[in-house]
């Protein structure tokens, strides 16, 4: 694989290390290339620890500045969404307009015909469509498939993911053996902009975004009491809510337009229908008829079985089997085929 030129993400973590590691192992002429996303001084820590990486490693170091684009198609949207009254998941957004976008474009104008990354997903050809696909990984608890549904045909065709067969237990393992300073950094579950978690603070010290008191109101509108802005509150969410009512009670659904939040039992948040819009099939397909599939509504749940019904220009219904938990708008519904990733859309 020597004459086969990748560009490796790296983020100096653990994950994208190893992946450049076994892809030199593999002989491929391996480059890295870091981005700086966020960060307002100087050369972040991030960058600093990604080349000491490629200087162990002896490969060509590369950092690229997209601030801009990141600000724009990630930090914006996220704002925006949250200030909608929706539930934006940017590490989705991210994957589709930065690290398969604007990376990818770098990767390819250095003449390098990959872009590898440590993502935990497994991509394969099928030999009879000439279709490229996206599977769940050999580590069921690492599977990141639902946040690269976005991808499609020529982004596959361009992209190498060497973790997908691994576990992240052999994946540190390999780390220590290359004396990696990642090898025992625990992971952080948080959106890389907002490390500490506290998304309404990030809002209102980052995108001037003012959060006003509002209504708690119950499924019949009458009014139980005050809250303290709609962006602090999740669809699902019991604690914090500041409000005592007798009862446990969930946040069913949220209004932007009023600033008014909707408490209710439990059962209230158990859907069987969901309506989606920018659909996207990973084959690059425009579907017409139904189709019968599994699909999950946030990352941490379990794919279901559910029924597909294309509406066109992009929308779709999902009707599951078994009623689903806390239907976030704004987040993304991801359909399988067993492991294999086939799409999915916006929940709506």
């Amino acid at each position: 694989m020597a004459d086969k030129k990748v560009m490796v993400a790296m983020s100096g973590g653990v994950d994208s290390s190893v992946a450049a590691a076994l892809l030199l192992k593999e002989n491929y002429n391996v480059i890295g290339g870091t981005l700086r996303l966020f960060e307002t001084g100087g050369v972040s820590p991030e960058v600093n620890l990604a080349k000491s990486v490629c200087d162990t490693l002896g490969i060509k170091h590369y950092t690229f500045d997209k601030r801009e684009i990141f600000k724009e198609k990630v930090i914006n949207s996220f704002a925006q969404s949250y200030n909608n009254g929706l539930t934006p998941n940017p590490c989705i957004e991210c994957n589709k307009h930065i690290k398969f976008g604007a990376l990818l474009d770098e990767s390819l104008s250095l003449g390098a015909e990959f872009i590898a990354t440590g993502h935990y997903s497994r991509i394969t050809k099928d030999t009879s469509s000439g279709k490229y696909m996206l599977k769940k990984p050999a580590d069921s608890k690492k599977d990141q498939t639902y946040v690269l549904w976005r991808l499609g045909q020529f982004e596959l065709s361009h992209i190498l993911m060497p973790l997908g067969e691994y576990t992240k237990q052999e994946v540190r393992e390999i780390a220590e053996s290359y004396g990696f300073k990642s090898a025992s950094v625990k992971e952080s579950q948080d959106i890389c902009f907002v490390p500490d978690g506290d998304y309404a603070e990030f809002l209102k010290k980052n995108c001037g975004i003012k959060f006003e008191k509002g209504d708690y109101v119950d499924m019949n509108g009458c009014v139980l009491g005050q809250h303290l802005g709609h962006q602090n509150y999740t669809i699902g969410q019991r604690k914090g809510l500041g409000i005592a009512l007798g009862k446990p009670q969930f946040v069913i659904s949220k209004d932007a337009l009023t600033n008014t939040v909707v408490l209710s039992d439990e059962e209230h948040l158990f859907k069987n229908r969901v309506l989606i819009n920018e659909m996207n099939l990973m084959s690059d397909e425009i579907p017409t008829k139904a189709f019968n599939c599994t699909a999950k509504l946030r990352y941490s749940a379990k794919d279901m079985p559910c029924r597909v019904e294309p509406l066109g220009e992009g929308r779709a219904v999902i009707e599951f089997t078994t009623p689903q938990r806390a239907a976030s708008i704004g987040q993304s519904a991801v359909f399988y085929d067993g492991d294999i990733l086939l799409g999915g859309g916006v929940i709506v």
